[in-house]
Parts: structure tokens; C-alpha cells; sequence
């Protein structure tokens, strides 16, 4: 897909996923390990996000599966002269995923304390998927296989999406900006809509699959995948860390 297609193509509305269905789709682990994205060579960026917060015991780096970061390199190269991607999150660990989940659910509970526990839990997960470590339902960037990502210039400034990363708002919504807005926004909704489609067409041509209600969240090899691109089963489940990185620095053995 040529620069000009990605401007110009819509992004479908897609409808939410329907989670119970989502986790129960098989998970055939095929072993691929963590790679860190700060090690991959421009036009792939990476600005751990939630470290950069302070968010209890997220890393100073993103990992995502090997066939992960290949696609975010291919899908890096076919944007248009002078982008480039940003790495935000990949794999999260579960307390990560716990606060998140709960800080949303709080929020949501205080602005509106008559909502059931049912029609919560649905609210919350509109923006935050379920802490799990189930082997057969584990949260999609447990597994490494789930990257949040945004675009930015050739001298790193990030372009204005539409939204913030994270913003729990219906303007998040990844195509929020195909439809009609109010007519004094339009010049900045057309430019909205033109980013959005450029991160999309290039996510999705490098074979990952978008969230709905998340501009810059995608999968490829996970269950939220497998969901949207009709994959009989995932690749991809939970993924530990340990092993992947050094926990401690390397010892420098003494010759002298």
C-alpha cells in the first residue's frame, strides 16, 4: 500500500471484542522469545510510557515476541518519508495490568456509583483488558504478542492523534474521525483521520490487528488477533521475562 492509499483508505468500524469468545480461542505456544525494541535500528522508536509515568514495576524498556518486532520494523518502513514509529508498551506484567485495571474501574465507580457490577467490568474493559495469568486466557500484552505505538516526525516530536496514548474517551476510538464532526473541527479532524490511517494501514499490511476503542493498540500472534484476523488459534501465550534479559550486571572476572 502506496503513501497516498493509507491517507486515503477509511479505517473500518469494527464492532468491540467479545472476550468470553476471545478467551476461549486455543492458544498453540510456539516459544518465541522477548526482544527488547530499543535495540531495533530507526525508523523504530522506543519511550517505555508507563516507566516514564512511574507506574509500579513497569520496565525501562518494551519487549514484544521476535515475529513481533520484525512486523514493527516492516510496518515502521512503509510509512511515509520523515515518520516514524514509536514503541510505547509491549509486554506488561501483571501487577502493571492490576493497577491499570484498577485505577480505571476506581474512576469509573466514583463518576458514576450506581452503575451494576456487570455494566462496570464492561466499561472498565473498554479501555483496560482483564488482569489474567491464565495460561489459556492471558492478558493480551502478557503474552508479548499486544504493542501500543504512535507516530512521530523525523526530529522526534510525537503527532497529535486525536487523543493522548491511554485516554479513556470516545475520540480514542480508532475510527472516531471517519465519521461526521462538528463542522468548526473539521480542518483538525481531517488531519486526525489522515494519521490514523497511515498508523492502521501500516500496522495492519505488517499483519497486526487493531482494537477498536485503542488508535494505538494492536496485536499480532495473541487471542485478540487470532479474534479480529479469524485465526483458528493464537501463537502466543503468557511469556515470561526471566531469561530473556540479564536480572543482574554481568560479572567482569579479575585476570589481574
Amino acid at each position: 500500500m502506496t503513501a497516498a492509499d493509507m491517507m486515503h483508505t477509511p479505517i473500518p468500524l469494527l464492532a468491540d471484542p467479545d472476550w468470553p469468545q476471545v478467551g476461549a480461542i486455543a492458544i498453540g505456544e510456539c516459544g518465541e522469545r522477548l526482544v527488547p525494541t530499543s535495540l531495533m535500528p530507526r525508523p523504530v522508536l522506543t519511550f517505555p510510557a508507563y516507566a516514564r509515568q512511574g507506574v509500579a514495576g513497569a520496565h525501562q524498556e518494551c519487549y514484544v515476541r521476535e515475529d513481533v518486532g520484525r512486523r514493527l520494523l516492516q510496518a515502521a518502513r512503509s510509512l511515509p518519508d520523515g515518520l516514524h514509529l514509536v514503541v510505547l508498551d509491549g509486554w506488561r506484567p501483571w501487577r502493571v495490568q492490576q493497577q491499570l485495571f484498577d485505577a480505571y474501574q476506581d474512576t469509573l465507580r466514583r463518576h458514576h456509583p450506581d452503575l451494576s457490577a456487570e455494566r462496570l467490568l464492561a466499561l472498565t474493559r473498554e479501555f483496560v483488558s482483564l488482569p489474567s495469568t491464565h495460561p489459556a486466557r492471558p492478558s493480551p500484552h502478557l503474552t508479548g504478542g499486544a504493542v501500543d505505538v504512535t507516530l512521530c516526525s523525523h526530529d522526534g516530536v510525537w503527532l497529535d492523534m486525536g487523543t493522548p496514548f491511554d485516554a479513556t474517551v470516545p475520540a480514542s476510538h480508532t475510527a472516531y474521525y471517519e465519521s461526521t464532526v462538528d463542522s468548526d473541527s473539521q480542518a483538525d479532524a481531517a488531519v486526525f483521520r489522515q494519521r490514523r490511517r497511515i498508523l492502521y494501514h501500516a500496522m495492519r499490511a505488517a499483519g497486526f490487528t487493531n482494537l477498536p476503542s485503542e488508535w494505538w493498540h494492536f496485536d499480532c500472534g495473541d487471542q485478540l488477533w487470532a479474534w479480529y484476523a479469524g485465526q483458528p488459534q493464537a501463537r502466543y501465550g503468557p511469556a515470561p521475562l526471566t531469561g530473556c534479559v540479564p536480572l543482574v550486571p554481568m560479572e567482569i572476572a579479575d585476570h589481574a
